[in-house]
């Protein structure tokens, strides 16, 4: 049986409003749990490790300053500072805003072998990172816009 509510353990994650790194409770709901406290499609993506169509999502031509929150649990996870345009129609970036706020792990799913990212505070997925990225890091993270919201500079 899946936990309900906020669960008690902890992680460590960098707050950006804050500057700072911050223990929170880790987010961990049951399916029908996170059915009502996302959109359909945030559902699909984040807890079905969907992915949205190229050219589709809300923030893969966003332009503007701001942060990038997980849409499950509002974990800070990118800025748009290592945003760029990596032709894909996914919104890229070249690194997280810390590495304590994503995961990691293998992904072999449609016979293909790729590193899957996910939320470290609820485990939402998020998309994946490849090795073709830009300077400084040569990465690129291929996130999808159903997995966050995006909060424009002076918006919080």
């Amino acid at each position: 049986m899946e936990p309900s509510g906020e669960s008690a353990a902890k992680v460590e994650i960098y707050s950006a409003d804050r500057g700072e790194m911050i223990e929170v409770e880790r987010v961990e709901l049951t399916e029908d749990e996170w059915r009502e406290r996302l959109e359909p499609e945030e559902f699909r993506v984040l807890r079905k490790h969907g992915t949205e169509r190229a050219f589709s999502g809300r923030s893969w031509d966003e332009k503007r300053d701001g942060l990038y929150r997980c849409a499950g649990c509002g974990t800070d996870l990118f800025s748009s500072s290592a945003k760029y345009d990596s032709g894909t129609g996914w919104p890229s970036y070249y690194e997280p805003i810390s590495s304590a706020n994503v995961g990691e792990q293998e992904d072999r799913s449609l016979f293909m072998r790729r590193t899957e990212v996910h939320c470290a505070r609820c485990a939402g997925h998020l998309g994946h990172v490849f090795p073709d990225g830009p300077r400084p890091t040569g990465l690129r993270y291929c996130m999808n816009s159903a997995a966050m919201h995006f909060e424009p500079s002076g918006e919080s």
